[in-house]
C-alpha cells in the first residue's frame, strides 16, 4: 500500500495523514471545504515547524513530508488509491454517505477503513459495497503518539483485508490489536464509563475536579486525569459514545451523567473550545 486516501481533515484525520506520510506513503487529504482545508494545512505547518525547532525533524525532512500531502475539496482522487480511510464526525449517516460515494470511485481492490470510536463497523461494511474488504482502523488522540490501533473486524471482513490492514499498522509504527464488532469496541468500552463517572462524582459534589483528577492520577498511576482526558476528548464526544453506547445495549452503566450533557449544551467541549471542566488558555 503505497497511496492513501484520508477523509476528513480535522484533528485525527491530520494526525493520521502525517502518520502515513512519515512511514514514506503518498497521502491524499480531503475535506468539504477549503475552509477547513487551509485550517488544516496551517495546524501542518505549525507542527512541522515545531518539529525542526526542537530537533525533531530536519528541515529536508519536514519538505519531505509536506511533498507526500496533497489536500482536496474532491473525491475523485481516492481513485488511485489502495487504501481509504475514514475519518470524519461521528455520524453514521454521513459516513456512510462517503462511503457509498467512495465505492463508486475506487478499485475494486481497494480496502475501506473506518476510524470511528463507537458506530458498528458491521453496519458501515454493509453499506460500503465492499463489505469483505471493510474494516475499523480506530487511532487514538493524538495519533502521532499513541502506539495503539484498534482493528475491529466486521461480521463480513477477509481474513486477506485484515492481514493486510494488519501488516500495514505494524509498518507505521503502530501495535494493532484485533477486536470484534461489538458496542465501544475495547477502549471506550472501558474508558468511556470511567470518565462519565467521574463527572457524575463532580456533580454529586464528592469531590472537585482537581482532587478527582489527582486522585486518578496518584492512586491509579493515570498519567492523565479522567476529567481532563474527558476534556481532550471532547465532552461532546464523550457523550455522543455514552449515548451510542446505552442505545445499543440498553445498560444503564453507560447512561450519560446529566452535568455531562448540560456541559455539551452549554457549549463547555473542553480544550476546543477553551472550557471544560478546566479552563484553557
Amino acid at each position: 500500500m503505497n497511496t492513501i486516501f484520508v477523509a476528513g481533515a480535522g484533528t485525527m484525520g491530520l494526525d493520521i495523514a502525517l502518520v502515513f506520510a512519515k512511514a514514506g506513503m503518498d497521502v491524499i487529504v480531503r475535506d468539504i471545504s477549503d475552509a477547513i482545508l487551509d485550517a488544516a494545512k496551517q495546524k501542518l505547518e505549525t507542527k512541522l515547524e515545531a518539529a525542526v525547532t526542537k530537533n525533531r525533524l530536519t528541515a529536508d525532512e519536514a519538505d519531505t513530508l509536506r511533498s507526500r500531502l496533497r489536500f482536496t475539496v474532491e473525491l475523485t482522487p481516492a481513485q488511485d488509491a489502495d487504501l481509504v480511510l475514514e475519518a470524519i464526525v461521528e455520524r453514521a449517516d454521513l459516513k456512510i454517505g462517503v462511503f457509498r460515494e467512495l465505492d463508486a470511485l475506487c478499485r475494486p481492490e481497494c480496502i475501506f477503513c473506518s476510524n470511528t470510536s463507537s458506530i458498528s463497523v458491521t453496519q458501515l461494511a454493509a453499506a460500503s459495497g465492499r463489505p469483505d474488504r471493510f474494516l475499523g482502523m480506530h487511532f487514538f488522540n493524538p495519533a502521532a503518539v499513541m502506539k495503539l490501533v484498534e482493528l475491529t473486524r466486521s461480521l463480513t471482513t477477509s481474513d486477506e483485508t485484515f492481514q493486510a490492514v494488519y501488516d500495514l499498522a505494524r509498518r507505521i509504527g503502530k501495535e494493532p490489536v484485533e477486536v470484534q464488532d461489538s458496542p465501544g469496541f475495547v477502549v471506550n468500552r472501558i474508558l468511556v464509563p470511567m470518565m462519565n463517572e467521574a463527572v457524575c462524582l463532580l456533580q454529586e459534589g464528592a469531590a472537585s475536579a482537581e482532587d478527582i483528577d489527582k486522585a486518578m492520577r496518584l492512586g491509579a498511576n493515570h498519567p492523565m486525569g479522567p476529567l481532563h482526558l474527558a476534556d481532550l476528548v471532547g465532552l461532546d464526544v464523550l457523550l455522543y459514545i455514552c449515548d451510542v453506547l446505552f442505545d445499543e445495549t440498553h445498560d444503564p452503566k453507560f447512561r450519560a451523567c446529566y452535568l455531562l450533557r448540560k456541559m455539551v449544551r452549554a457549549g463547555k467541549l473542553g480544550r476546543k473550545t477553551g472550557e471544560g471542566f478546566f479552563r484553557y488558555d
